[in-house]
């Protein structure tokens, strides 16, 4: 059943999309509303990379967390603007190597904190805190965030698939860098955005996606990396996510809708719009 199929939630807004639940739909999930489903089948026509590049964020996810946690050591990690819990979440990766690993969720969608919570009920390690990840100031000041992130210790902060969320006006620049410039050396940051090569096209995308009350900004691969100076990209460095370390035998993901089926691909053939990120290190 999806959740328009029952009684509304309190606090959830069905009258408009929401990020989390768009990609979750598209990552054959079904905590999502027809107003999110809605939007996304209005968009692909337009951009039919959408479906690929969620879905390639998504292995990316895997691939980042598998190698901070098995070759760089990592054992806490901080997750901007997670959305909703999937398969693989970075607390089931990363306690794959050390079960004692802890993660600190952060996103501002309610259902996020609902499924979060009843996911990590019997975990103390790990938790979803409900904040606005504009305001770096109000995540570290959290009671959760500072009971689990110990700050003489490397760490991890993830910016993934949410950058384009953060608009010019929003200084993402140093929202971005108030956590990792405050973290020990050895410390690292994952980001990843949706960019494209075409200033034109990054105007329509984020007009489509701001019309429907979604904050978005699609940049330019260039712009992202001014994002990143100080930093030390881990091998193969800054790049399309397809490309980053892509391992073939990594778990798969859930099976798309059948509605989105004719979408999965169109990255073989469309490359407008595409999914660039990758490692730092602090040194």
């Amino acid at each position: 059943m999806t959740p328009d199929e029952g009684p509304a939630i309190p606090g959830i807004p069905t009258d408009r999309p929401t990020s989390a639940r768009a990609y979750d739909w598209m990552l054959g999930g079904k905590d999502n509303y027809e107003v999110d489903r809605d939007m996304i089948r209005a968009g692909l026509p337009r951009f039919p990379e959408g479906v690929d590049i969620t879905r390639q964020n998504r292995l990316f996810l895997y691939r980042a967390v598998r190698y901070l946690a098995q070759e760089a050591g990592i054992r806490q990690f901080l997750d901007m603007g997670c959305g909703l819990p999937t398969d693989n979440n970075v607390h089931q990766v990363a306690q794959e190597f050390d079960k004692d690993t802890r993660v600190v969720y952060v996103d501002i969608d309610p259902i996020v904190l609902a499924h979060g919570r009843a996911l990590l009920a019997d975990d103390d390690s790990t938790v979803v805190i409900t904040a606005d990840m504009r305001d770096q100031e109000v995540v570290l000041g959290h009671p959760e965030l500072q009971r689990l992130i110990d700050f003489n210790e490397p760490l991890a902060v993830l910016f993934l698939s949410v950058v384009h969320h953060l608009r010019d006006e929003d200084d993402p620049r140093t929202i971005l860098r108030t956590v990792i410039d405050r973290a020990v050396p050895g410390s690292y940051l994952a980001l990843s955005q949706v960019v494209t090569d075409d200033e034109q096209h990054a105007r329509v995308s984020s007009e489509y996606m701001n019309n429907n009350k979604v904050p978005w900004q699609t940049r330019t691969p260039q712009q992202v990396d001014a994002f990143t100076d100080g930093l030390v990209p881990v091998s193969p460095g800054m790049v399309n996510l397809a490309e980053w370390r892509p391992d073939p035998f990594q778990p798969p993901l859930q099976p798309v809708p059948a509605e989105l089926k004719e979408y999965v691909g169109r990255t073989k053939e469309s490359n407008r719009l595409y999914e660039y990120g990758g490692l730092l290190r602090k040194p």
